[in-house]
């Protein structure tokens, strides 16, 4: 500055120079007291069913390429009743876990044959008396595999028979 006024911190005229420090500073120290974790998953049974197709088999002896019209149909609004409740509200008697080593030898090595002999269960889905959607439940999300007209992915044993 050309007119004999010493500039001062900041650039400002009359403002007192005295040497900042690099360090910044507080008026106090903050104390952390949170914790820093993942919020808790949703139990599951509370949530509403969603459907992933990607993996739906289009090959006997399970696949989906043989569904007829009125069957699509049937399946169509049973998932979609589906929809309006909770896996809380779905699962039961009717719509639940098998266990793989209970599914017939032709489900077991199409799940080898998928690279999916590392699933313990399949979920069940039952659309009529011997209609069935099979898949894996992941969370929330049903990846359907096949379908199964005829109850012989895991067949009944019919008592007294």
């Amino acid at each position: 500055m050309s007119d004999g006024v010493k500039a001062g911190v900041g650039g400002c005229p009359g403002a007192e120079s005295t040497p900042m420090s690099k360090k910044p500073r507080r008026k106090y120290t903050p104390v952390v007291e949170k914790v820093p974790g993942a919020l808790p998953e949703p139990n599951f049974r509370k949530l509403n069913p969603a459907w992933r197709l990607k993996q739906m088999e289009m090959i006997d002896p399970f696949g989906w390429h043989k569904v007829k019209s009125e069957q699509l149909l049937r399946i169509h609004k049973r998932l979609s009743s589906f929809e309006t409740m909770t896996w809380g509200e779905i699962l039961g008697p009717d719509n639940h876990a098998i266990p793989v080593v209970e599914l017939c030898k032709e489900a077991r090595d199409r799940l080898s044959a998928l690279g999916l002999d590392d699933q313990e269960t399949l979920m069940s889905l039952r659309v009529s008396s011997t209609e069935r959607v099979w898949g894996i439940l992941e969370y929330n999300v049903l990846i359907i595999l096949w379908w199964d007209p005829n109850h012989l992915v895991c067949p009944s044993v019919k008592k007294h028979t």
